[in-house]
This record gives structure tokens, C-alpha cells and sequence, in this order.
């Protein structure tokens, strides 16, 4: 089985120390990556800030969770990747997606297009920027983006390319996961553009059983080298699980019993979690698991016993 690993998703700090303070703590705590999100609220720019937490650290890999690729002209963020990559020795983590947060869009002006299309112009943009780390160039007259001659320089540091992440809920998005990255994150399907209680019923046991199969089917040979990655909305580490899941299950329309059983929550005391991830490791296959900062400190002792396991 593929080791485990666990990675924080951080979006903001009280100034450039404490942000510099909280990475190395994430790194002297045995997380094995930062991540950043992407959304036009109230966060730090993603790719600046991932690059400010791998010059403060020494081995934590850093990275976006994930851009958004209507955001950035994939000629531009394929050389701001390799620079990164570059700068940072190999420790970059580049997360790709298609985009879901209606309100990103909305107060941007961006448009946002059908599922079908952003997927399309994600596709091409991946075709892009690997042509540009790998070869050195890129030539595409695509759909969404015509590009001549694009040069890919600097080349990263990471041959052929960035470790790149691809998320997403969808089979469509899944499939280019499958076949283009080397950590596919699924997650439930965002369908709706926000988080609501359709979310939780999207994150249901069978649903992510379905969305493996499509993963599985649409990889291949390839699946045995593919990092399967989990995000997670609801972390509790407790001594009494079955009453915290009780007063949690309302708060996202389920049954405690489904709360309990999707791979999105882990509720339970330090043990009990453990069993409960080595469990849907050999269920699902996920052994790199994502938390946030508020559970920072809490589920270190989690991360001290199985990372590398």
C-alpha cells in the first residue's frame, strides 16, 4: 500500500512571521505539505504564499489546492510553476482544477462556463504547460487557447514537470485526473458552485466508491503510480465520537452513521482515527489525507503515527 501522508490547507496569517512561524510548525509537526487554496474572498494568493512557506522550511513540500484555471493563462502559471518548483528544489505540489465557487466568478466578472467547457479549457491548458516543461516549448491551436512557439523556460526542477494534483468530483474531471495526474484529489461533485447540504449527500460512502471506479477504469496501468488524496470538512479529535457525531450529523443533513462512515469526517479518539484511515486505505485507496488549521495541533498525533506507514 502507498504510504500515508497528510497535508493543512492554510489560507491567511496575521502577517509574513507568523505566516513563515505557522509553515515550520506544520513541517516540525511531520505534516508532509501546506497547501493553499484559491478563491477571490479573504486569503493570501496562493502561489506567493506557497513560495514564502518553502523558502521558510526545508523539506515541506508546498503548493495550491487547487488553482482555479480560468484564473491564470496556463503560458503564464506553467513559468511561475517551474520557477517555483525551481526555487523550491522539486518541493512543489501544483494543484489544477476547473473552477466551481459561483461567487469567484460572479464578483471577478469572469465568466463562468458549463462544467463541460472549463473542463475542455483545463484539458489544454495541462497540454500547455507540460509541453513547456518537458520539451522546452509549446505550440497549440486549441478550442481555448492558441499558443505559438510558447518558451518553457526555466524548466523545472522536477523532470519532466511539477508533481502536479488534479481535484474533483465529477466523472469528466476524474478522468483527465486519471490520465494526467500524479495525485488525483476527489472530492464530492461542486456541482451546485457553493457548499450546501447537497454537498454531504454528494460525499456519501457509495458515491466515493463510484468516483474510485471511475478513477481506476480511466487510469489504467497508471493507477498503481497515482497518489490517491482525500480532503476533509470535519475533523474531530474526542474521546466521545458517538456524541460529537450526534450533535455534527444535523449540521450537514446526515445520520451520525453516515457522518461516521464518509470519507470526508474523522471523529474519534487519536486510535480510533488511526484504525478508521487504516481502514479506508485498503477501502478506497486514500493515504494522503488533507486537513485544516484548525485541526493543526490536534491531529499531529495521527500524523506521528501512521506518516510513512
Amino acid at each position: 500500500m502507498t504510504p500515508f501522508r497528510f497535508a493543512v490547507q492554510l489560507s491567511t496569517a496575521a502577517s509574513g512571521a507568523a505566516w513563515r512561524e505557522l509553515a515550520r510548525r506544520v513541517e516540525g509537526l511531520g505534516y508532509s505539505t501546506l497547501y493553499v487554496p484559491d478563491h477571490l474572498d479573504d486569503q493570501w494568493a496562493p502561489m506567493i504564499a506557497s513560495t514564502v512557506a518553502a523558502e521558510a522550511t526545508s523539506t515541506l513540500r508546498v503548493g495550491p489546492l487547487v488553482l482555479d484555471n480560468d484564473f491564470r493563462h496556463p503560458v503564464v502559471l506553467a513559468k511561475e510553476a517551474a520557477t517555483l518548483d525551481l526555487v523550491a528544489e522539486g518541493r512543489l505540489e501544483l494543484g489544477m482544477g476547473a473552477g466551481w465557487m459561483r461567487t469567484d466568478y460572479q464578483m471577478s466578472g469572469i465568466p463562468m462556463d458549463p462544467p463541460g467547457t472549463r473542463i475542455e479549457r483545463l484539458a489544454e491548458s495541462l497540454e500547455i504547460m507540460t509541453a513547456m516543461w518537458e520539451s522546452g516549448s509549446a505550440t497549440l491551436s486549441g478550442e481555448h487557447y492558441r499558443v505559438d512557439g510558447a518558451r518553457g523556460t526555466p524548466l523545472p526542477h522536477t523532470k519532466p514537470g511539477p508533481v502536479l494534483v488534479i481535484g474533483g468530483g465529477s466523472r469528466r474531471i476524474l478522468t483527465l485526473a486519471a490520465e494526467r495526474a500524479d495525485i488525483v484529489s476527489v472530492i464530492p461533485s461542486l456541482a451546485a458552485g457553493q457548499i450546501g447540504p447537497e454537498v454531504a449527500a454528494e460525499a456519501l460512502r457509495e458515491k466515493f466508491h463510484e468516483r474510485i471506479r471511475w478513477v481506476t477504469e480511466a487510469a489504467g496501468d497508471r493507477m498503481a503510480a497515482i497518489e490517491l488524496q482525500c480532503w476533509t470538512v470535519a475533523v474531530q479529535v474526542v474521546p466521545n465520537a458517538a456524541e460529537v457525531l450526534v450533535q455534527m450529523a444535523p449540521l450537514f443533513d446526515l445520520t451520525p452513521e453516515q457522518l461516521r462512515d464518509i470519507p470526508l469526517a474523522l471523529v474519534g479518539s487519536e486510535n480510533e482515527l488511526v484504525e478508521t484511515l487504516q481502514r479506508r486505505r485498503e477501502e478506497y485507496g486514500f493515504s494522503y489525507v488533507v486537513v485544516h488549521e484548525a485541526e493543526l495541533e490536534a491531529f499531529a498525533p495521527v500524523v506521528a503515527k501512521l506518516a510513512g506507514t
